[in-house]
């Protein structure tokens, strides 16, 4: 062979490949992995028309962009002191950057900045270079603020006297980091989202967020709040409740549009630090507060040195009250070695004898600690004062809530006036960035078309129905559509204030009279007055024991008297008794009026619960519901709820309430997971154990409506979904759902359902107000143009009546639907399973699936309770888990067979 000759060749040929022996089986390629294709919002595919037309208005002013073809540009700010080191410290930044535009305009062009005050700054147009490096000195930071008094005659006033001198000056560095289109606005508005236009309005939102900051407001997001004492309300507690403003731009049918609304946040009461603890702990004077409390409650707060005028931020406390904290006071004398000498005093003696200043009453408290752990600086607590406008974070108590919506509702027409008024007040037209993007604001609200939809009918007992009024209706004279018999049962009383023997009379009486027979119970087990101060597991502990020791089998239901209204401590181990370990059918109450419309409204929920149904819609009844009554159709409720603020290790509860009985759409079932802490997607749907077994939630809500609905599965699912943002769509269409569709698969691999996915947001700021009225928009309006999305498919809904306050209406987002739902049946279904819940006689905000997922998990999140991390030390132990390190999340206890496919959650 040719190869084999001259030149080398046969040194650089490659050796024969070795023999492939007779048996051996060639190993198939296996097939390129499909990429799998990203699910998006759908598409609007038209609007609908049913309803009686209303014309409203709504809190969204139009927004006009001159300069469409100018670009924003964007450049990352790193910050560092004198000697290199990054600056940490927050709130520094704006005053830094403020100082930059000041001292170099004319070297940056003149350039308007817009900063978030973290890491980004934009500008319209460029600046003269991509990386621009700058130095300025701060002339005034804080703990240089002195006035006559504080001569800083001991050691550690010089040094912080110094120290802040030293951090006056600041280098600054800005590099280019991206070209922005203002073009990109006007795509968005023609439907065509990018991260461009996503970019564009996070820049005009951030030039809102800076002027507010320009006028020393406190932000919180897209919300602004001024330090002003008539937007404050005392909730009780030490803590108040500030009004402001919510601002953003948004994109809609009708074009840009700045959407400002009411807000409200917590912030701390401010003023001396003793009265703020004296109102925080509910004391009568500050010899009675508990300081261990009282320093985790101060802990990293703001206040100023009365005396001195100086802010400083809380450290902790002094271990010892005043006039006994000693530190070390330098001498003007010195030692034989040159140094100065030091001098033990207490804080008390050297600002009453050395700074000759005069106390009160702070001798016998502890200090506040404003220095570092080894350098603490110590201040009488009365010389103290709590700086305004600093957020409350802890989750707020059943009086303060109740308190708050008191104090923060408004009527539409008051609503009105004061966004016009703040409209006017933040005179947003004289913004020079706003000017320079060629942006005006109109000053009027938006004009939408709105239309309210009528009532669905609704079917009681002996065959009568009859339509809701303006939202409502009663059971005066009325039967109840599917009555339960409540036999076997018998009265557990924690010592309730209350005729008890009246109440049971009076139920029964006013059961028949709903159609519900009721038996004379067993008995009333009363709590054995030396168990009242027991802990409340150790109390339903006993009455059970003492119900067992007399009932001769387990009762069909309890009815449970609480001393309490609200927050009992036996609320949740009662139900977990009852529920989890002997599948017992309990109502709770703590009767204060006892009427008849108490009982009706009791009543209602054990009818609920022990299997029977209040009212029903007349088409589910026919059943003549378009497109669900025709294939049979389950309809899921899903949300996860998390821990209170400030509770990283409480698990966070994910709930899916499903229906069942179909073509019922009015009874529902409920299975509810813990899961990791602030996890927003359920990660429980589908959860293969091995190749034939599925313990996720999905298979439990399957075979429940395989066997409730006559062996049928579902041809259709549609899922209603709370409590998610826009920027989590993504997850729930291609998480959440490809879990579902698993879970479907694993059952029967041949079995595909068509899916339709609807998201629900109470969390928003779109209002709607009838022109010239006092009232709100009536129950069944439903807005689709205009503020809606420019592409994709959404429209609000107020099915309710707002009695109280403006109503907020429901912004539902249809994400997915392969059923084919026309926009008026689509809108018809929402409305009408507004009107399916049986807890009450009115339409609901938000359909009833979604509902029920709040209540079950509100309920079970009471079996296990967690210690409340913000409020007890960590030596109190508690079952909660760590934040360190992945540990696995304690479970719920699974409920008994008998109720856990009940409505136990009503």
């Amino acid at each position: 062979m040719d190869s084999e000759t001259g030149n080398g060749g046969a040194t650089d040929a490659l050796p024969p490949p070795p023999p492939v022996p007779e048996d051996l089986v060639p190993i198939k390629a296996e097939p390129e992995a499909k990429k799998k294709v990203m699910r998006v919002p759908m598409a609007r595919r038209g609007l609908a028309s049913k309803g009686q037309k209303a014309q409203l208005l709504t809190n969204h002013f139009k927004v006009n962009v001159s300069n469409v073809d100018g670009h924003f540009f964007h450049y990352s700010v790193a910050l560092f002191y004198e000697d290199g080191r990054p600056v940490d410290a927050k709130g520094v930044g704006r005053k830094v950057i403020d100082k930059v535009h000041e001292t170099y305009k004319s070297e940056l062009d003149g350039k308007e900045f817009a900063y978030d005050g973290e890491k980004s700054l934009f500008t319209v147009g460029a600046l003269p270079r991509n990386k621009l490096e700058f130095t300025v000195v701060l002339d005034s930071m804080n703990s240089t603020r002195n006035n006559g008094n504080a001569s800083p005659d001991n050691d550690a006033d010089k040094k912080r006297m110094r120290r802040s001198y030293q951090s006056k000056t600041f280098k600054v560095e800005l590099s280019f980091a991206a070209k922005i289109p203002m073009q990109s606005i006007a795509q968005a508005l023609r439907g065509q989202e990018s991260e461009n236009s996503q970019e564009a309005l996070r820049v005009l939102d951030i030039i809102l967020r800076q002027h507010a900051a320009k006028q020393g407001c406190l932000l919180v997001r897209q919300s602004f709040f001024h330090n002003d004492v008539k937007n404050f309300a005392d909730v009780g507690g030490g803590v108040l409740g500030c009004r402001g403003f919510h601002s953003s731009f948004r994109t809609s049918q009708g074009g840009l549009s700045l959407n400002i609304d009411v807000s409200t946040t917590m912030i701390i009461q401010p003023g001396p630090v003793v009265d703020f603890l004296i109102a925080n702990q509910n004391v009568k004077d500050p010899y009675s507060v508990d300081w261990a409390k009282a320093k985790r409650t101060l802990k990293n707060l703001r206040v100023k040195n009365n005396e001195t005028n100086t802010e400083y931020k809380i450290t902790g406390l002094s271990e010892k009250p005043c006039n006994q904290q000693l530190f070390s006071l330098r001498q003007k004398t010195k030692d034989e070695n040159g140094e100065f000498e030091t001098m033990e005093v207490t804080v008390y003696d050297y600002f009453v004898n050395y700074r000759k200043m005069d106390l009160r009453y702070s001798g016998d408290l502890p200090c506040i600690n404003v220095g570092k752990p080894k350098k603490p600086i110590f201040l009488p607590i009365e010389f103290c004062t709590l700086v305004s406008l600093q957020r409350y974070t802890k989750s707020l108590n059943t009086m303060q809530r109740a308190s708050l919506v008191e104090k923060s509702r408004q009527k539409p027409q008051e609503r009105m006036r004061v966004l016009s008024d703040a409209l006017t007040r933040n005179d947003y037209g004289t913004e020079p960035l706003l000017k320079s993007c060629g942006i005006s604001i109109s000053n009027s609200f938006t004009q939408v078309e709105g239309r309210v939809l009528q009532a669905p009918r609704l079917k009681v007992g002996n065959g009568e129905d009859f339509f809701p009024r303006n939202g409502r209706w009663n059971f005066n004279n009325k039967k109840l559509v599917d009555p339960t018999k409540i036999e076997k049962w018998a009265v557990a009383n924690f010592s309730a204030r209350c005729d008890i023997r009246n109440l049971v009379r009076d139920l029964i009486k006013c059961g028949n009279l709903k159609g519900i027979k009721i038996d004379e119970p067993f008995d009333v087990f009363e709590e054995s007055p030396q168990n009242r101060r027991a802990p409340p597991v150790v109390r339903v502990e006993k009455m059970f024991d003492f119900i067992q020791s007399k009932l001769p089998g387990a009762p069909q239901f309890l009815l449970c008297l609480l001393p309490e209204r609200k927050n009992s401590d036996l609320y949740g181990p009662w139900k977990k008794k009852c529920l989890a370990e002997f599948g017992i059918v309990t109502q709770c109450i703590a009767p204060m009026r006892v009427n008849d419309q108490y009982l009706t409204n009791v009543l209602l929920k054990i009818n609920a619960k022990l299997g029977g149904l209040n009212s029903m819609l007349a088409v589910e009844h026919t059943p003549s519901i378009p497109i669900v009554s025709k294939s049979p159709t389950l309809i899921l409720g899903m949300d996860v709820s998390h821990g209170q603020p400030g509770q990283s290790d409480v698990p966070s509860i994910a709930a899916v309430v499903s229906s069942r009985h179909w073509p019922s759409i009015s009874r529902y079932r409920a299975s509810v997971r813990t899961q990791s802490p602030k996890l927003e997607m359920v990660d429980s749907l589908f959860k293969k154990v091995s190749d034939t077994e599925d313990e996720g939630i999905m298979k439990e809500v399957l075979l429940d409506f395989y066997v409730s609905s006559a062996k049928r599965k579902p041809d259709q699912i549609i899922i209603f979904r709370d409590g998610v943002s826009e920027s989590q769509f993504s997850q729930v269409l291609n998480v959440e759902l490809d879990q579902i569709i698993e879970a479907c698969k694993f059952l029967d691999d041949k079995w595909c359902p068509k899916f339709l996915l609807i998201i629900a947001q109470k969390n928003h700021h779109t209002k709607f107000f009838q022109p010239g009225s006092p009232d709100n928009v009536p129950p069944g309006t439903v807005i689709d143009n205009k503020v809606c999305h420019p592409r994709n498919n959404d429209f609000y809904m107020c099915a309710h009546a707002g009695m109280i306050g403006t109503t907020r209406p429901t912004h539902y987002h249809v994400l997915y639907d392969e059923i084919g739902f026309s926009a008026d049946d689509l809108q018809e279904l929402v409305h009408s399973l507004s009107y399916v819940y049986q807890r009450s006689t009115t339409a609901i905000s938000v359909v009833a699936p979604i509902c029920y997922a709040h209540l079950a998990a509100t309920q079970m999140s009471q079996f296990m309770k967690f210690e409340d991390r913000s409020e007890t030390s960590s030596s109190h132990g508690g079952t909660g888990v760590t934040s360190a390190g992945a540990v696995p999340v304690p479970q719920l206890p699974k409920l008994q067979e008998n109720v856990c496919n009940s409505m136990f959650f009503c």
